[in-house]
């Protein structure tokens, strides 16, 4: 019922198409044995993602991005019930058509963080970070080589290598002016990164975004989209931290590294903000707080400084 995704253009022509996209989810609900069930389709996210009934949750995955769907099912069933935050359990997951991939998962309860974090209590923002470290801790404990056939990259070096050779256009194309271009290939050659660090199972996008939160006493409910992880160095995981969870603000990041039991160095952290696959500098100094001097050392301690 769905037809082929494989460029950046079949994408951009069907999934935002719901007159194509909902008579295939349809048909895969009633394959799955939920003929005729409400689908809500979510309004956020990179993947088509539907709501089916009040318990349950579709995500399909086209051919352009399968390996991703692969890679969900797999690290959501390797994490299920041993995280101290819930996860969606997934009821089934496989090829659909034309190489499309889906996960059907439970529904997690509770309100978005992100659209939350502005009615949080500060004594209660100190208790949600202290559970997000925890979770992080957590999940970086977890061995990660049961899923080492689903996720990558095959090599940490070679991964930093491939990031750092592209890191200047990758900000090019998002915008950043010229003045900050310069500055990233010496800055990146100053700090030395792990190429064989002790591999960890990383979520990549651990943002206020992919939390859940039970607004009646603050407490989380709730972690999803798990289709960008990797296995690699786990400072990598504190770039969405710093950026999206604790935002600029050290003592919040204080607080969660101490429960997390370690911390990163600002340069560090401001080095995978540039090696992300998902980087975007000009939309980060347009969220974040932005020193007076324009440097990048400036924004390592702006945005992840503990103290």
């Amino acid at each position: 019922m769905l037809p082929v995704v494989e460029t950046d253009d079949d994408w951009d022509t069907v999934v935002p198409d719901e007159s194509v996209m909902r008579p295939g989810a349809e048909d895969l609900c009633a394959r799955l044995g939920f003929p005729g069930a409400s689908l809500v389709r979510f309004p956020d996210g990179s993947q088509p993602v539907y709501a089916v009934g009040d318990d349950h949750v579709l995500k399909l995955f086209p051919g352009a991005a399968a390996q991703d769907g692969i890679a969900e099912g797999r690290v959501l069933a390797h994490v299920q019930g041993r995280l101290p935050v819930p996860t969606p359990v997934v009821r089934a997951s496989g090829p659909y058509e034309n190489g499309w991939q889906y996960v059907l998962m439970s529904r997690l309860r509770g309100r978005n963080l992100a659209h939350s974090w502005e009615h949080v209590p500060r004594n209660h923002r100190e208790r949600l970070v202290v559970e997000i470290g925890e979770t992080l801790s957590a999940l970086h404990a977890l061995s990660p080589e049961p899923l080492r056939d689903a996720l990558g990259p095959e090599d940490w070096g070679t991964f930093l290598d491939r990031q750092t050779a592209g890191a200047v256009e990758q900000q090019r194309a998002h915008g950043l002016s010229a003045a900050w271009l310069v500055q990233i290939p010496d800055f990146l050659a100053s700090v030395p990164l792990p190429r064989t660090p002790q591999p960890s199972l990383l979520h990549t996008e651990v943002m206020q975004q992919h939390f859940l939160v039970d607004p009646d006493g603050w407490r989380l409910t709730g972690l999803f989209d798990f289709e960008p992880a990797m296995i690699g160095d786990r400072a990598y995981d504190f770039v969405g931290v710093g950026l999206f969870v604790t935002r600029g603000n050290p003592a919040l990041l204080a607080r969660l590294t101490g429960v997390y039991g370690h911390g990163f160095e600002p340069r560090e952290l401001m080095a995978y903000t540039l090696l992300h696959v998902y980087s975007n500098l000009p939309w980060y100094m347009r969220e974040l707080p932005a020193p007076a001097e324009e440097s990048l050392p400036s924004l390592a301690e702006a945005w992840f400084s503990t103290v």
